[in-house]
């Protein structure tokens, strides 16, 4: 097929394919669209275009030709809009006492617990356990494992105490607390540990009862000395503290002897054992709270 010299050519592409009846880089961002046309004098603009309704300007950009003002209000600037899959959370107050549980046991009580213990007394694998077995949703957060979140100048509890290992001791515990207290918010219980002094009030109770509320239930995990360093020959990397370091730990944390709190000497016991006595000691604190 032939055309005429001088007779338009179809457009290459076919219609609809590159070709809408206007100049091709006017279909795309940054450039600019042929110019409006102006109606014959003496009548009225052509209405908008059925099937597509006007878009709102976005921030920062003036309004679209035509657009009346009626449509959804455009999002202030830097406002993220849509389904972005985030959950709001309400906001985490500080956890008030539970209300005693009306069967054995803390049965399906939501409560925030502190685990205390020195290294090697087995409070991780005890507060794992605890929290799978219970009839309701329960976290386990462990200190030693949010502050080896730090990776590149991580204050390795090996090189001993200073004030760069305390700044990020006070750091893990306020990012427990605040997880703590997200997770009660949440209707989800919580169990926290750490080996915490009872004669460092920079590392003591306040802190903790600061971070988490006046309904934290404090339990001293507290086994025998030998019990105690065979555990910690078991450990590897800086979980593994000296056999001097673990009797100087070991040795202050007998100062909660005559604190009030409730103490479980574990020595004897299997996890499971250990499991089911911290859950009925947790029962009588609940129901008589201990003075810390």
């Amino acid at each position: 097929m032939q055309h005429a010299v001088g007779a338009p050519l179809p457009p290459p592409h076919g219609p609809g394919i590159g070709h809408v009846g206007r100049p091709y880089q006017a279909q795309h961002a940054g450039h600019p669209g042929p110019p409006p046309i102006s109606p014959p004098p003496g009548q009225a603009p052509p209405p908008p275009a059925q099937g597509r309704p006007q878009q709102p300007p976005a921030p920062g950009q003036a309004p679209q030709p035509g657009w009346s003002g009626t449509g959804p209000t455009p999002p202030p600037a830097g406002q993220v809009t849509g389904h972005t899959g985030h959950v709001q959370l309400p906001p985490g107050g500080p956890v008030p006492l539970p209300a005693p549980p009306a069967g054995s046991g803390t049965g399906g009580a939501t409560l925030a617990v502190l685990l205390i213990g020195p290294a090697g007394a087995g409070k991780t694998t005890v507060a794992k356990l605890w929290a799978a077995r219970r009839r309701v949703p329960t976290a386990h957060v462990s200190l030693d494992d949010v502050r080896e979140w730090v990776r590149s100048g991580f204050a390795d509890p090996q090189a001993g105490w200073n004030d760069h290992s305390e700044a990020q001791y006070r750091l893990a515990r306020r990012t427990c607390g605040f997880a703590a207290r997200n997770f009660l918010a949440n209707g989800i219980s919580c169990i926290l540990d750490d080996a915490v002094f009872p004669d460092r009030p920079v590392v003591g109770l306040g802190g903790w009862k600061r971070h988490v509320g006046p309904g934290l239930l404090p339990v001293v995990l507290l086994p025998g000395l030998e019990i105690v360093l065979e555990r910690n020959a078991a450990r590897s990397g800086n979980r593994r503290l000296s056999d001097e370091e673990v009797a100087r730990i070991h040795g202050r944390m007998a100062g909660w002897y005559g604190s009030g709190l409730p103490i479980i000497d574990n020595s004897t016991y299997d996890v499971e054992t250990t499991a089911r006595v911290l859950d009925d000691v947790l029962a009588r604190s609940i129901a008589s709270p201990p003075a810390w």
